[in-house]
């Protein structure tokens, strides 16, 4: 009943409008099927782009007091539906054979949402030391410039912008295999896909990804770096609107010299 009445404000929403964008074509497509817009009024956008002059690739330290560390960094709301259970599981299993690698949480706690994850279950995570909660921060380049692979193991996104921002600073990813993240991530060429809700999948593909060589990371760091550059940069989002906006206003223009 709740689908139905979702897709009929949709429906009415939509009706008329004039153009619809879409950060990717698996929801252009659900919404074409399903009758809710035509695809004629449609367009594609890489999301809402990356500012690729503030985000940029930084070398990381390769130790912490002197010793070497490895640190993967999950990027979100403290969601269930953001993977972090799974990250959270994953991290168990990876720690039991590579002892070095660090699984951080960078993210607001406390989100008014059903699938929220709780202080108690966060405080219980830290406590075993299976992960570390790094808060929240101001400025998110910090965090990943620390960082050796950022991981968004989330049932659905739009487009993820921890993604692209770890990219656009040349740090390797690895996410599910799912809407809106097989976008940024090209599957051994610039990170990892998993298979989403499975923990043990993810730590086999953050395993591989410790077993790469510096060089072999660096490496697919840079084809990240690459990829947002040439699908992703802010400038080429901007214009794209702007290009749609001015299409638009030709066609008032038009329409209105033709009642006249």
């Amino acid at each position: 009943m709740l689908v139905h009445l979702v897709r009929q404000l949709y429906r009415m929403a939509l009706k008329r409008s004039a153009l619809v964008f879409f950060q990717n074509d698996d929801d252009r497509q659900m919404f074409i099927g399903g009758g809710l817009v035509q695809a004629d009024v449609t367009e594609l956008l890489p999301g809402s782009g990356i500012d690729l002059s503030r985000f940029t690739p930084i070398p990381k330290p390769v130790t912490k007091n002197g010793v070497p560390t490895f640190r993967f960094l999950l990027i979100a709301r403290m969601l269930g539906d953001k993977g972090v259970r799974e990250y959270v599981e994953a991290a168990r299993l990876i720690q039991k054979r590579w002892p070095q690698a660090e699984c951080c949480l960078l993210g607001f706690l406390d989100v008014q949402n059903p699938a929220a994850i709780s202080r108690a279950e966060m405080d219980a995570w830290v406590a075993s030391r299976v992960i570390s909660y790094l808060g929240v921060s101001d400025d998110v380049r910090v965090e990943i410039a620390a960082t050796d692979c950022v991981v968004l193991p989330s049932y659905r996104e739009g487009t993820p912008r921890s993604l692209l921002e770890a990219a656009a600073m040349a740090r390797p990813i690895i996410a599910t295999d799912v809407v809106g993240c097989r976008e940024v991530v090209s599957d051994g060429v610039n990170g990892y896909l998993c298979r989403v809700r499975d923990p043990v999948d993810l730590a086999q593909k953050m395993e591989r990804m410790l077993l790469l060589t510096p060089e072999q990371r660096a490496e697919m760091g840079l084809r990240g770096r690459q990829k947002v550059e040439s699908v992703f940069d802010e400038r080429l989002v901007i214009r794209k609107y702007l290009g749609a906006l001015n299409r638009l206003s030709e066609t008032i223009v038009q329409g209105s010299e033709s009642l006249s």
